[in-house]
């Protein structure tokens, strides 16, 4: 049968369209393929270490994966963003006192996969590290460990800012994001809202140099008169007051819920031991009261002050301060002052004497 003209026009028109959309889609793959490489590309600035910078979010590109033959050598990316809002940082964590950093990552990931993966990668930073997942059934976030099980799709790392021995350095806050970066790109995922660097680093000197301020603790000690104390009544007197001997080698008095009010030890340095016990003798006891991480300091201090007046009449003995002068009321009178002013500064810092933060910032 003949082919018309027409027949002939529609022919060469189809064709014509099949030639247009296959050079549109070689056009689309070569847009998106560099698009990707600008993103991804090797000569891309840390954005971990670079403030103002940052990684390309979910979404930032449209476009689908590589061909198979590609797909190994390149990250996924999603033509729409994931829909899962960006949660806040973990209750447990502090503004004040950590550097919480979110990562997101596109499928669940397990958490002690991701936790393991962590300690390998930044190894130990110098200043204690936190890990949290966050639950999407529960709209919470949970502490995570090497142990922990479920999956996550958001996990925030929470470096502690200042401890006892100083802030975090430079050398530690590298390590650090170095190391998340490094798991970041091992998983696919995205830190997001990172602080610059230089930042970070003022507001730990900063911090730092306030809890040194406020960083005070009040000894009490009870000296034998005559005779040394002998080991068997200390521990009598210890237990009758509910004390707990720890592995520190001192007795620890502590409040109905189980939080250190003060701390008992042997003034001769020697630790107490339930073995030693017996054949124990010391020329006195010190009783020690930590401010910044007892809550309702002037209570504890009164507390402190009775049990030590009471071992001395036990005992035989006498209360007085680090400098082995007599401590009577006057004296007890200026340390209730000064246990307000310092902890009156922690509450105007947002920092609360006794609290979560502040026994981790002063811990031992």
């Amino acid at each position: 049968m003949a082919v018309s003209e027409l027949q002939w026009a529609l022919i060469a028109a189809g064709g014509a369209a099949v030639v247009a959309v296959v050079a549109y889609n070689k056009w689309q793959e070569n847009r998106h393929r560099k698009r990707a490489e600008q993103a991804f590309g090797g000569e891309q600035p840390d954005v971990l270490l670079e403030p103002g910078l940052r990684e390309p979010r979910l979404g930032d590109i449209d476009g689908e994966l590589p061909a198979d033959g590609e797909a190994a050598h390149a990250r996924p990316v999603l033509e729409q963003p994931t829909g899962r809002g960006s949660p806040s940082i973990p209750t447990a964590a502090s503004e004040l006192a950590d550097c919480v950093v979110r990562i997101e990552a596109i499928e669940a990931l397990s958490a002690s996969r991701l936790w393991t993966a962590c300690a390998e990668s930044m190894g130990d930073v110098g200043k204690p590290l936190r890990w949290y997942g966050f639950e999407d059934a529960s709209n919470l976030w949970v502490e995570i460990d090497k142990d922990s099980a479920g999956a996550h799709h958001w996990f925030a790392a929470a470096l502690q800012l200042v401890d006892r021995r100083g802030p975090v350095g430079e050398t530690e806050l590298v390590r650090f994001f170095h190391g998340l970066q490094r798991v970041a790109d091992q998983f696919l995922a995205v830190p997001a809202e990172l602080p610059p660097r230089n930042e970070v680093l003022a507001k730990a000197q900063e911090l730092d140099h306030f809890c040194a301020s406020v960083d005070v603790q009040i000894g009490l000690n009870v000296v034998a008169r005559e005779a040394p104390f002998v080991g068997t009544k200390i521990r009598a007197l210890a237990e009758s007051q509910g004390w707990v001997l720890a592995e520190d080698g001192g007795f620890h008095a502590v409040d109905g819920e189980g939080r250190e009010l003060f701390s008992v030890s042997n003034l001769d340095g020697a630790a107490f031991s339930p073995e030693q016990m017996r054949a124990l003798q010391t020329r006195g006891i010190m009783l020690l009261l930590d401010v910044p991480r007892i809550a309702n300091g002037v209570q504890a201090f009164e507390h402190m002050l009775s049990n030590a007046r009471r071992l001395a009449e036990t005992l035989g003995g006498t209360v007085v301060d680090d400098n082995n002068a007599p401590f009577g009321d006057q004296e007890a009178h200026v340390i209730r002052g000064q246990i307000n002013h310092f902890q009156g500064r922690m509450n105007n810092r947002g920092l609360e004497p006794g609290g979560e933060v502040a026994r981790r910032l002063f811990a031992t």
